[in-house]
């Protein structure tokens, strides 16, 4: 089933960027079929990697954490001063026309790598000292080394499916809620730190006032998902995407599926994004270790976190963060570690059945 989910999620995806960045495409590059053309490379090399790790034993990533852990690291501090800058953030390597955003890899890596340490950790984890606070730091230098691209979006998604996998683990809830308390100060003060930040969150707070500039592209998202009703307006009818709705085939596809397919074809869609999140669950608390339940959970919040973001974010539910549509919003280095990671989940699939079956036997 989970195959079958990603499979159908990936494939309409595919189909969403090309009716989202036909103008796009066809203004920037005169190909109308630019950004569908990488998006589709990117899938199949996502389903070839998707299809080499979920043949790979889950247990080697716990062997292999620590040198994952510390290549991200690396990435990490490289995109900083060689980055290529885009819309003020450095966060891309560029290999020709193709961008690599290490962020990306950096989410999964730090999943694993935690993992890996709370498996290790056993009763520890209960201990301030020994357990929360070497995880604290390890999380905290992952965000700040991202903070200085600067991706918000993508602190915030890691930092609650961070504290997702250490809640799972069996860390004290009462310590997790004191260290937050204590953080809060800082969270407000790198919102308030920069005006554009400041302007995002009173965009969300009353859009309307500011419709031509602050609030342009939730107000044109909003209007998307109004022209859409019921039913929509067809697939490939939409008007937004025509060059008034900003990333439209990104951060924004969302509000394009409202826009075509209405009321209806969004929960249709959304539903189907739960079972998938859901067999996900089920795939990791299956799992007969500690580990492959921790990083199971961790991948399934990964996807599920980024995605309740981004639509928060395009229904004005949430200020705008900038946080991609999981395994539909165009962006190829989200679609493969996307994919890579449900690989990972689907190899843990098959070792559950297996402890399984044996056990149904004995």
């Amino acid at each position: 089933m989970l195959l079958l989910l990603t499979s159908m999620l990936v494939g309409f995806g595919i189909i969403m960027v090309f009716s989202s960045s036909e103008a796009s495409a066809s203004w920037k590059f005169h190909s109308f079929i630019y950004f569908t053309e990488r998006q589709a490379i990117w899938g199949l090399i996502g389903t070839i990697a998707m299809l080499i790790v979920m043949n790979v034993p889950y247990q080697m990533f716990q062997k292999w954490s620590r040198p994952i852990f510390v290549l991200i690291l690396i990435l990490l501090g490289l995109v900083v001063v060689f980055g290529a800058k885009v819309n003020g953030h450095r966060s891309w390597f560029g290999v020709g026309s193709f961008g690599i955003q290490p962020t990306e890899f950096a989410k999964l890596g730090l999943i694993i790598y935690l993992s890996a340490l709370i498996s290790k950790k056993g009763d520890y984890i209960q201990q301030f000292k020994k357990g929360l606070l070497p995880l604290f730091i390890i999380v905290g230098l992952v965000l700040g080394l991202i903070m200085l691209q600067p991706d918000i979006g993508s602190d915030l998604v890691i930092l609650i499916a961070a504290s997702i996998v250490i809640v799972t683990g069996g860390a004290s809830l009462l310590q997790l809620f004191v260290v937050s308390l204590s953080l809060l100060p800082i969270a407000v003060g790198i919102v308030l730190a920069k005006s554009y930040r400041l302007q995002r969150f009173t965009a969300y707070l009353h859009p309307w006032n500011d419709a031509q500039d602050s609030s342009y592209q939730l107000v044109q998202s909003l209007i998307a998902l109004g022209h859409g009703g019921w039913t929509g307006a067809g697939f490939g009818k939409g008007v937004e995407k025509l060059l008034y709705l900003p990333e439209a085939h990104t951060d924004f596809i969302f509000a394009t599926i409202g826009e075509e397919f209405g009321f209806i074809g969004c929960f249709i869609f959304l539903i189907i994004y739960i079972l998938f999140i859901w067999r996900g669950i089920v795939v990791a608390l299956r799992c007969p270790d500690l580990f492959g339940t921790l990083m199971g959970i961790g991948i399934v919040s990964l996807i599920a976190v980024q995605a309740l973001i981004n639509l928060g974010g395009v229904t004005g539910s949430i200020p705008i963060t900038g946080v991609p549509l999981p395994l539909i919003s165009y962006g190829g280095s989200s679609l493969l570690i996307s994919m890579a990671s449900i690989g990972i989940l689907l190899n843990i699939s098959r070792g559950g059945r297996v402890v399984n079956d044996q056990r149904t036997r004995d």
